[in-house]
């Protein structure tokens, strides 16, 4: 018993003290008491850090700390196969918890429900709003009316990366130009002066923004003419076999570095001058794009543009829950800034 509460034991293991709560939720063990007899002057995010501290350790939660839904919310993202999808799943849901909404999971399968028989769905489940991850509203051949209709039914959502200025509704992005030449300049400074880019199909709103920041930034950090620079652009698929195609066409036209449009097509870029007989990054410097969780595991762990993901989840939940609530924010792009991260797979250019 803790302060009055009785602490459930542990699945495996001793009994549990107030002292390794607040050691793995990192706060006092004052404030964990606090949190644990429900009393008030605790900070919603500390609150929620001992809570999953709790889970963390294997303990259940006390009755009175259970509570009841504020409502569902949506969340419609693409396949779970690429792990930035994943990662920002939870971190949205991890959001919305803590301000005591239910997430919806809906993942879109090639072959399954498409988005708009999700948010069918979703809808008619009751849903007090839906964000979406990576929609339709990112590709430019799609029709944005669907999401008009959504607004006229009553539905609040918000829309992470792809801008459509077609659609009235927040967005939240990366600067995908700013990703980009961060990653050519990055190789410029290690001595590249043929670098190209990997990307996905250019109907999607982030690969057109990659390509364009792309040329820019060859142009005026790599000395190349722009339509020089736009021969250097390889769109396929944002996968690790496009990664590969893409490699293959770069690595003909002699680039020393390539910069990617996911971690999934860098994997492939790798794969691609290992086949070559080519050694990452003694031969040939990769960049990806996203940051997920396992990249920095990866041999050679990738350098990569990081997508500022739990800000942009924070972001995108509390534009969705001023909708809610009836205090719609402005309608427009909220553009958080990406971070390069410098792992094992650039290299400065070797000398001929």
């Amino acid at each position: 018993m803790v302060d009055g509460v009785t602490v459930p034991p542990p699945r495996a293991g001793s009994a549990l003290r107030l002292s390794d709560i607040a050691g793995q939720a990192s706060v006092s063990e004052a404030t964990v008491s606090r949190v644990l007899n429900g009393k008030p002057g605790v900070a919603d995010t500390t609150r929620q850090r001992v809570l999953a501290a709790l889970d963390i350790l294997g303990y259940e939660r006390p009755v009175r700390l259970r509570q009841r839904s504020a409502g569902l919310i949506g969340l419609v993202t693409p396949e779970l196969t690429n792990p930035i999808f994943p990662a920002f799943a939870q971190s949205v849901e991890q959001v919305l918890a803590g301000h005591g909404y239910t997430p919806v999971l809906c993942t879109q399968l090639p072959g399954g429900a498409t988005e708009d028989e999700l948010v069918e769905q979703l809808v008619e489940r009751g849903v007090g709003g839906i964000v979406f991850l990576s929609g339709l509203h990112a590709d430019t051949s799609a029709d944005p009316a669907r999401y008009a209709a959504l607004t006229d039914r009553g539905v609040p959502f918000v829309l992470i990366n792809g801008y459509n200025e077609r659609i009235s509704a927040p967005f939240v992005s990366p600067d995908d130009n700013a990703a980009v030449r961060m990653a050519v300049g990055h190789l410029a400074e290690l001595g590249h002066r043929r670098v190209g880019l990997a990307i996905g199909p250019q109907r999607y709103v982030p690969s057109r923004r990659k390509r364009d920041g792309f040329v820019d930034a060859a142009v005026s950090l790599l000395g190349l003419d722009r339509a020089d620079a736009e021969t250097l652009v390889c769109s396929t698929l944002f996968s690790v076999e496009g990664g590969q195609v893409a490699a293959g066409a770069l690595l003909d036209q002699g680039c020393t570095g390539i910069v990617c449009g996911s971690d999934l097509m860098a994997l492939g870029v790798v794969r691609a001058a290992r086949d070559r007989g080519l050694d990452v990054p003694r031969d040939v410097s990769v960049v990806g794009f996203d940051d997920s969780q396992l990249i920095a595991f990866t041999d050679p762990p990738l350098t990569t543009v990081r997508q500022p993901v739990q800000a942009m989840a924070a972001a995108a939940v509390g534009a969705l829950l001023e909708e809610i609530a009836g205090s719609p924010v402005q309608r427009t792009e909220y553009v958080f800034q990406p971070e390069l991260v410098v792992r094992g797979s650039t290299a400065a250019l070797r000398s001929a």
